[in-house]
This record gives C-alpha cells, sequence and structure tokens, in this order.
C-alpha cells in the first residue's frame, strides 16, 4: 500500500510556516532590506512563491539546504581568508617602495598644480604596481614638494602606505 503526500488543492507540497504565519525560506543570496546569504528568514506566501524562489534567491528551509549553505560558507571564508593574507603581504611589499613624482614648482616649493591620487597610480604602475585610484587615501591634493607617507586601502580589512617624493621637474637644457 503506498502511503502519499498530504498535498494541498493544487497538487504541491506545502511550505513550511514560521511562527508568525509567514513561509520560512532559506536565503541563496543576499536579497536588500530582507537578509543575507544563509539566512532562514519569513516571508509572505506570494513574496516567496512568485519572486524569491522563481528567482533562485532562496530555496525552502531544510536541513539539508542550511548544511549545505554553511558548508559553502565556510569554503567562501577560507577563500577570503587566503585572499586577504595575500593583500598583507601585497601591502608589506607597497611599503618597502617608494616612488618619485616630478612636479613644476616655485622656488618656495609650491606647485604650480598638484599631485593627486592619479599621478601616484601613473608612478606606481611604473613599479609594476597596479592600483586604482579610489583605493589611494589622500586627505587633500599635495601642493608642495617633499616626502609623503600616502595611505593605501587594499580591502576593506587591509590597510598599507606608500612613500611619495614629489620633486621638482629637471629642466632639459
Amino acid at each position: 500500500m503506498q502511503t502519499k503526500v498530504k498535498r494541498n488543492t493544487k497538487g504541491f507540497k506545502r511550505l513550511p510556516l514560521g511562527p508568525h504565519g509567514g513561509v520560512q525560506l532559506l536565503l541563496i543570496q543576499s536579497v536588500a532590506d530582507l537578509g543575507k546569504q544563509g539566512q532562514v528568514v519569513e516571508v509572505k506566501r506570494g513574496y516567496a512563491l512568485n519572486y524569491l524562489i522563481p528567482q533562485g534567491l532562496a530555496t525552502i528551509a531544510t536541513e539539508h539546504h542550511q548544511r549545505m549553505v554553511e558548508k559553502h560558507k565556510a569554503k567562501l571564508q577560507q577563500i577570503e581568508m587566503a585572499r586577504q593574507a595575500e593583500l598583507r603581504t601585497y601591502a608589506t611589499e607597497i611599503a618597502k617602495q617608494s616612488i618619485t613624482i616630478e612636479a613644476n614648482a616655485t622656488e618656495d616649493g609650491h606647485l604650480y598644480g598638484s599631485v593627486g591620487a592619479t599621478e601616484i597610480v601613473a608612478a606606481l604602475k611604473k613599479n609594476d604596481i597596479h592600483l586604482h585610484a579610489d583605493q589611494i587615501r589622500l586627505e587633500g591634493v599635495l601642493k608642495e614638494l617633499g616626502l609623503y607617507t600616502v595611505k593605501i586601502r587594499l580591502s576593506s580589512e587591509v590597510d598599507g602606505e606608500v612613500k611619495v617624493w614629489v620633486v621638482p621637474t629637471v629642466a632639459a637644457d
């Protein structure tokens, strides 16, 4: 004799209900204003059936799915820790460097223009260090000749610094 799975009138399995009467889902991806990847959330039935599940953003909250997400999170965390370690090594390597930027200046040492993040990135690129201008953290543009310690943000957790020499342009006679 076969046992039948209790189904609702439309022929689908019932969705697990949460304590507030909504549907409990496990988020596969982070959803703005709802939760982060791996969280179990409770949403209205229509939102679950018409948007979250069809878009692949969530699945039914079963123990099996939660274990899979936890394994995936652990693997992503290991990858992120390795990446952060590489960035720390890179920051140490950058800190050993010093770059020189030539700029037109008055005899008092004031620059006619200024040195900003784009000039620093271009000088770093000559030393085979590839950064973006938004990773350079200047408190303002450099307007005088001299030695500056410029902060660099490689990630949200890894910061570094580089020494920047701003020197007067040597005129070729």
